[in-house]
């Protein structure tokens, strides 16, 4: 199972959403903010539900309410304390309201009818935490948008701005969008279950990290959106699958093209794209169903493919790209050159 590796090289299986906006995204009144900086260090303090939870090691993944900001491995926090100056409605002494931008006066209880200019305040010593996470940072910013990343917490309909979310869901959505770059996060997979006498005649592996310049696709992100906005969360040859299985496959070579023509890809199962991608698995434009090589029809979940027709509803644009993709496949005899292989964007 693919991880995230920590600072410490630890595994990390905790995750936290976390939000981060600006003064001048700033709603919420019960406070003047706090001093973040996404890419280095989050603040809180107690007066947050959930201050406490936080630890050394975790996933922290700050957002605006509209997209990722990004997200790192928390590899220390510190603590402090100050004098702070709390916000409240005047009427029902909740801290519970927000701005309104345009409106006067400029704010409205949450809790109660009121609206009101100036808002009551007192002051309140507490205890303060930063978060260090710059060591460990993948910017990520737009790779997921609100509504997908509430999805990934434990309560995805919480209102707090500290969510306890699912690292294994947050994970395989990130490893679903082709062609980014991971940064400083390492996304190994686990070794399988295995006996002690089976550890020891097992060669060990070297670790460690080494520097590699790595080709990202620009706009890859947007051009996965669009097939999941256009055909919803379907493989177009298996028919519906979780998003996070579901790759954007380009129907021609990206590499050398190095553009995401419309109506130029489909949402492909990871292993139907990788297979796709070698010619192994095709759509013979004359009948239009899919063709699957020999060697794979010794697989069942690949044989009661072969004959079918696409799950998905084909434009005159796909069925142009697939049949090149088959006569591309014919003519090479499966053995397509690599200069014509798209590049793996998994």
């Amino acid at each position: 199972m693919p991880q995230l590796v920590g600072a410490e090289g630890g595994a990390v299986t905790t995750a936290w959403l976390v939000l981060a906006v600006g003064d001048e995204d700033r709603q919420h009144g019960g406070n003047d903010g706090y001093d973040d900086d996404p890419s280095q260090h989050y603040s809180w303090d107690d007066t947050v539900p959930n201050h406490g939870r936080i630890a050394v090691g975790d996933v922290i993944a700050l957002w605006d309410k509209k997209q990722l900001l990004g997200l790192g491995v928390i590899s220390g926090i510190e603590t402090g304390s100050e004098i702070k100056t709390l916000y409240f409605c005047p009427e029902c002494k909740r801290a519970d309201f927000k701005r309104r931008k345009r409106l006067k006066p400029t704010w409205r209880c949450n809790k109660c009818p009121a609206l009101f200019e100036v808002p009551g305040s007192k002051t309140k010593r507490v205890v303060t935490y930063r978060s260090r996470h710059g060591e460990v940072w993948m910017d990520g910013r737009g790779l997921l948008n609100g509504t997908q990343l509430r999805a990934l917490c434990d309560s995805p309909d919480s209102q707090l701005s500290m969510r306890p979310a699912r690292w294994e869901k947050l994970r395989d959505a990130l490893l679903a969008i082709e062609g980014i770059d991971f940064g400083d996060l390492d996304l190994d997979e686990d070794g399988a279950d295995e006996s002690p006498a089976e550890a020891k005649e097992r060669r060990r592996i070297a670790g460690g990290h080494r520097m590699s310049k790595v080709r990202t696709r620009v706009g890859q992100g947007p051009f996965r959106q669009q097939l999941l906005n256009d055909h919803g969360q379907v493989c177009a040859f298996t028919g519906p699958a979780p998003a996070g299985a579901l790759q954007a496959a380009h129907l021609y070579s990206y590499a050398d093209e190095e553009e995401h023509h419309d109506w130029g890809g489909l949402l492909l199962r990871n292993d139907i794209h990788s297979l796709f991608d070698r010619g192994q698995i095709s759509v013979n434009p004359d009948t239009g169903c899919i063709e699957v090589d020999d060697e794979l029809l010794g697989y069942p979940v690949y044989a009661e493919l072969h004959g079918r027709k696409p799950v998905a509803s084909l434009r005159p644009e796909h069925e142009v790209w697939l049949a090149a993709h088959w006569r591309l496949r014919k003519s090479a005899r499966v053995n397509v050159p690599a200069s014509r292989i798209p590049e793996a964007e998994s």
